[in-house]
């Protein structure tokens, strides 16, 4: 066997090991239905700043496209169902649309999905028949450009797609979608395309909570609800809704089809009937729901699988009509300040009682990491200065801070105010991984760097602080899943030796 061929032979299968090992991954949903929103360039170094690298957008506007290049950040676009006529109708308006939409812009900005159609058993048009067609030609589309493996095609889906749903295992698709189900999941199974699915336990528990427990929704339950015809035991709806697809595409012997949730979420403000509409319920929910997927839980019928996550959303949307809640399931206002902390690393605590985000500061400050770029350093520094809210006058010339007058240096202490004004907590010290935390007073000269106590932000996160002097951490460690990634680490390293002493 030549040495060409093995070292080819070799690098295919590392690649496919380390794909094995990456882990689920999560996402937000960057929807742009409203007419206060910052500029998509503004959005993207949100986005930067709190190491999101996973984002779905609902169309592909060339701005927005334009926003997210040379970021890294994973891209999902999407063709809305008033355009699939056209995509369904002639290969040429796809071919079209890829050439002037796609194309000019790929791969500076990394797109990795194409959603054909959203939710379109809920649309009140019956465009369900223009789905397949229309993603047969986007995908063609994507092989005359040589990009059918790099970049999937799917649709979107509501659980509403389901005539039965619990318990899990009785999960099965409604029949009056046969039609075009069916020849969606061949193109699903034929081109290795995930299962793209909406799930809400927040609908869920609105609308039956004398059913479905608050706890149960928000993954914070004690008891298990028991699945009569399998035995499988579970502690939270999300797991059951999951599963329920899982089952409906075993029904029809689709078992290789992975899913994917393309939005979940939870919403901070609803009408006064929807009493569980809160920062403190949103807040738990997502917190929680990251802290599910990051392990690699999986759910009772797929342990340990992987499933990668969207949460809904990155803005409240002003323009989406409907209850109140409709406009309040953003992770930030407008003015691009958070609704509630969230940790994204899945790594922070959460109060039990308000839902939100403690840490004893107790001598801890945050600087900016030496290993940081300049460019990511700047951007930092230049968002916590605006959007922020961070008074930067002591960086200033002439002012007690300005030396040394170097970026780190001014970074650091713009860090550490926005650090100490928003709850002293792993992610108010992330700054896109350009911030580190130290139990080192940087103060130096006349330069003093904010101290806190003990105490928690407002879930509104616009400086109403309360105090609290708890840190309870909910939800077990997932020491299995820890374990299951260090194993599959070592694996991958030993084939790596393994293949090393085959070249």
């Amino acid at each position: 066997m030549g040495r060409g061929f093995k070292l080819i032979f070799a690098s295919s299968l590392l690649l496919m090991l380390l794909g094995i090992c990456q882990g689920s991954k999560v996402g937000v949903c960057y929807g742009r239905n409203a007419d206060d929103l910052p500029t998509a360039d503004k959005a993207v170094q949100l986005i930067q700043l709190h190491n999101i690298k996973y984002v779905r957008i609902y169309d592909s506007n060339i701005q927005v496209l334009k926003a997210f290049a040379n970021t890294g950040i994973e891209l999902m676009i999407g063709i809305p169902n008033a355009d699939l006529l056209p995509f369904a109708q002639f290969q040429s308006n796809a071919d079209t649309w890829l050439k002037n939409n796609i194309l000019p812009y790929y791969p500076a900005t990394k797109i990795t999905y194409i959603t054909v159609g959203a939710e379109v058993t809920e649309a009140p048009n019956n465009v369900s028949a223009l789905v397949v067609p229309a993603m047969q030609n986007v995908f063609t589309a994507l092989r005359k450009a040589g990009l059918q493996r790099k970049i999937k095609v799917s649709s979107t889906h509501s659980l509403g797609v389901l005539s039965r749903s619990f318990p899990p295992s009785a999960g099965a698709f409604n029949s009056s979608f046969a039609f075009f189900l069916r020849p969606l999941l061949e193109f699903l199974a034929e081109n290795q395309s995930p299962f793209l699915v909406n799930t809400y336990p927040y609908y869920a528990y609105r609308d039956s909570s004398t059913n479905v427990s608050l706890d149960y929704a928000l993954f914070e339950s004690s008891s298990e609800v028991i699945d009569p015809n399998t035995g499988l035991l579970y502690t939270n709806m999300f797991d059951a809704q999951i599963d329920a697809v899982y089952f409906a595409l075993m029904a029809l012997n689709f078992r290789t089809i992975k899913i994917m949730v393309t939005e979940t979420g939870w919403p901070s403000k609803g009408s006064p009937k929807e009493t569980a509409a809160t920062p403190d319920n949103a807040q738990t929910y997502n917190t929680n729901l990251i802290r599910h997927v990051i392990n690699d839980t999986g759910t009772p019928a797929k342990p340990g699988e992987e499933l990668d996550v969207y949460i809904f959303s990155l803005f409240n949307e002003n323009r989406k009509p409907g209850l109140e809640s409709e406009r309040n399931w953003g992770l930030f206002f407008p003015d691009q300040t958070s609704v509630y902390n969230l940790d994204f690393t899945g790594k922070g605590t959460v109060d039990v009682t308000t839902g939100a985000n403690i840490t004893s500061s107790n001598g801890t400050w945050c600087v900016a990491s030496s290993n940081a770029s300049e460019s990511d350093l700047q951007s930092a520094l230049n968002w916590a200065c605006g959007p922020g809210n961070v008074d930067c006058s002591a960086i200033q010339p002439s002012q007690p801070c300005f030396e040394p007058d170097n970026l780190v240096s001014h970074a650091s202490y713009a860090f550490n105010s926005y650090y100490q004004q928003n709850g002293a907590s792993d992610v108010a010290c992330s700054f896109g991984g350009n911030g580190i935390r130290t139990d080192k007073n940087p103060s130096y000269d006349n330069c003093i760097y904010m101290v806190a106590g003990v105490f928690l932000v407002n879930n509104d996160c616009r400086g109403n602080k309360t105090g609290s002097s708890s840190n309870v951490t909910t939800g077990a460690s997932k020491t299995a899943s820890a374990g299951n990634k260090v194993s599959c680490v070592r694996i991958c390293v030993c084939l790596l030796l393994a293949l090393l002493t085959f070249l």
